[in-house]
């Protein structure tokens, strides 16, 4: 049976979903790439160059840092809006959260095993000899806590789900 969508419907799962899709989104506004160094002469030519060259955004990053947190605000809104709808749960849609949970984790991985290859080897050549490393901003970290943190959820759902597919009917249609 369908509920009519109400606020106060939606599972403590479902809104952590959401939360942990706006964490994402907001995360990518923040610095995922930072060069840093620990010679304070190269610090300062670091300093002189323009912010977005030496701090980027998941924007300015590469493709494993900006499309992660799309899909995982995705999955929260769709959890929130749709989760109620009980056909949807049964057909898996906890499933499919935890999965785009799992792809983005993993996709956020790879971003972070890929964080150099966002400057061509010439510039990573001129960074090693002047002493530049290449790191993870903030934001980043963010990011992958959103993703593990909306994955934990979208698990947590799907065993719900399970053991209110396993309730009598009578016992499942009081319980809502």
């Amino acid at each position: 049976m369908t509920q009519p969508f109400s606020v106060k419907s939606v599972t403590w799962r479902e809104w952590l979903g959401l939360a942990a899709g706006l964490l994402a989104l907001g995360s990518t506004f923040l610095p995922w790439t930072t060069l840093t160094t620990s010679k304070p002469d190269i610090e300062d030519i670091l300093s002189q160059l323009p912010h977005g060259d030496v701090v980027r955004d998941a924007w300015h990053s590469s493709f494993f840092a900006w499309c992660p947190p799309l899909p995982l605000l995705l999955a929260g809104l769709v959890v929130v809006v749709f989760g109620r709808i009980q056909n949807l749960r049964v057909s898996g849609l906890p499933h499919l959260w935890l999965v785009v949970a799992a792809a983005s984790v993993l996709l956020m991985a790879l971003g972070w095993l890929t964080l150099d290859w966002e400057f061509d080897a010439d510039q990573r050549g001129i960074f090693e000899a002047a002493g530049v490393a290449i790191g993870p901003g903030v934001g980043r970290f963010l990011g992958l806590f959103a993703a593990l943190v909306s994955g934990v959820a979208a698990f947590l759902d799907a065993r719900a789900m399970r053991a209110e597919s396993r309730q009598p009917r009578k016992t499942r249609s009081k319980s809502r």
